[in-house]
């Protein structure tokens, strides 16, 4: 694993440092301030005439990510989680300390370093070390060209390496973490309570996903990693809560592609005594909190397209497919006439589908990606949404919508079906649909459907894809550019041969 000629010479002054009593995997120094507070804090050196301050001690630490040898001086650059710093040292004042960094000190290593600050003849602001130690030797050298890590398998492999050396990555983990706080506060201020639900189910339930199987030893039964929490957080709806949430992990056995990880993180919110309308309004109001907060333009770059926040539509499933599917309302009215159009086009159709089915095959093929500014896909089939209430007027239709941003499906909402009989006929009707060979379709959950029985008041739902609103607000179009540790599949080359490698 370590057998590189580079490696091998690290390890070597590893090794030396410890001849000489120095621990290269040190412990005891600690920093005084982080580089981005000190270039701030010193500033004000550039408006005076000694441009130093030999009279203030400030120590930092980090990684060091450049070093330039001259004689008998050194300039490094150290980077800490804040931003990078200049630090200056010299042989005068470092005296045979100076040499041993000369001959130990590489790019890479993590140093700690304490001084004053000054500003150098170019005019810029450093830390003019008096003393510097090595913290961390690093062992394996960064890549070459470390200003930018272009092999993508290599960046999601070792996501560590990525985080080194594209600061830009970082900067989008950061946002990431700014942007579920920020939804947390909101719902907070609204008024929901936070919960935590299970992660292995008895029976998958809330969505239609294929799931994963894993083993209970100590129960000897099978369970399944949550594909959604939805089902035990309406149990809590019953139990008496009214206003809850919870960011949560969900695990889905499907396909991976730019929008699909198999695990994900997702916010799921349930309201008693509101409808869908509410959610719709609640929705609009967290987007345009989350501008605010983050402090972000209302117009935002996403790929080639320019999303508008501030241009909000709401439309009907039909008035999708009419205006911007451009089908024409014959065609979409008429079920015999929406499956020969689709056969036209060669999309898959089979004789089991319902007209709720063909719609949606219609408006995946030709809606979708052309919903780019905030749009509310609202009055969907009932035969696609088995757990949304009924609508008063027209039977064949759910209270329930969907929200698309940027030509993606970002959250889904519906008032939520309270009835235990009818939700008891859907989940059979569901089961009809495994045994006919859906392998997404829900299973039977008697325990739901008792949970509903007791009562649960007329209530919204709503769960919204965290990835995807992180890839909308960060300008990123890959799923594994906003999770850290992505799903890929197993490698050969786990760790790449240096020998060869042209990133040295």
């Amino acid at each position: 694993m370590f057998s590189n000629q580079y490696i091998k010479q690290r390890i070597q002054k590893g090794e030396s440092l410890r001849a000489l009593g120095k621990n290269p995997y040190s412990n005891t120094l600690e920093r005084s301030i982080k580089n981005a507070m000190f270039l701030d804090k010193y500033k004000h050196l550039a408006q005076t005439e000694a441009q130093r301050d030999e009279s203030v001690e400030e120590s930092i630490v980090g990684r060091v990510k450049l070093e330039r040898w001259m004689g008998k001086a050194s300039f490094i650059k150290v980077e800490d989680s804040s931003g990078v710093l200049q630090v200056y040292f010299s042989k005068n004042e470092l005296d045979t300390h100076f040499e041993m960094l000369k001959k130990h000190l590489e790019v890479g290593d993590i140093v700690y370093a304490s001084g004053f600050p000054f500003l150098t003849k170019t005019g810029e602001l450093s830390l003019h070390a008096t003393k510097i130690e090595i913290l961390t030797k690093s062992i394996v050298p960064l890549p070459e060209k470390f200003h930018g890590l272009s092999d993508v398998e290599l960046r999601y492999r070792q996501r560590y390496l990525d985080l080194i050396v594209n600061p830009d990555v970082r900067q989008t983990f950061v946002m990431r973490s700014l942007i579920i706080s920020h939804i947390r506060k909101f719902f907070e201020s609204k008024g929901f309570l936070e919960v935590e639900t299970p992660m292995l189910h008895p029976i998958p339930g809330g969505a239609n996903a294929r799931p994963f199987v894993t083993y209970h030893n100590a129960l000897d039964i099978e369970r399944y990693l949550r594909i959604a929490p939805e089902l035990y957080l309406k149990r809590l709806i019953v139990g008496g809560f009214e206003a809850i949430f919870e960011i949560n992990r969900n695990f889905r056995n499907e396909g991976m592609d730019h929008s699909h990880n198999p695990e994900f993180s997702m916010i799921e919110f349930y309201w008693a005594y509101k409808t869908y309308q509410d959610l719709i309004t609640l929705t609009q109001e967290l987007l345009s909190y989350l501008i605010d907060a983050l402090d972000l333009p209302t117009q935002i770059p996403h790929g080639d397209d320019v999303i508008d926040f501030s241009q909000v539509s709401i439309l009907t499933y039909k008035q999708a497919l009419i205006e911007i599917g451009q089908i024409d309302a014959s065609i979409v009215q008429d079920p015999t006439k929406l499956r020969d159009f689709l056969v036209a086009h060669h999309l898959p159709v089979t004789p089991q589908m319902s007209y709720g089915h063909l719609q949606s095959e219609a408006f995946d093929a030709f809606v979708e990606h052309k919903l780019i500014n905030p749009t509310f896909i609202t009055e969907y089939p009932i035969e696609i949404s088995p757990l949304a209430r009924r609508n008063d007027i027209d039977t064949t239709l759910a209270d329930r919508f969907e929200l698309f941003i940027g030509g993606k499906e970002i959250g889904n909402g519906f008032s939520e079906l309270n009835d235990p009989l009818d939700q008891y006929e859907r989940f059979k009707e569901q089961v009809k649909a495994r045994d006919a060979g859906d392998e997404e379709a829900q299973y039977m959950d008697e325990d739901y459907v008792w949970a509903l029985a007791h009562g649960m008041p007329p209530t919204a739902g709503q769960g919204i894809g965290i990835d995807r609103l992180v890839m909308l607000l960060t300008n990123n179009k890959s799923i594994k550019d906003v999770i850290l540790f992505p799903a890929m599949k197993p490698s050969k080359m786990q760790f790449k041969p240096m020998e060869d490698s042209d990133e040295l």
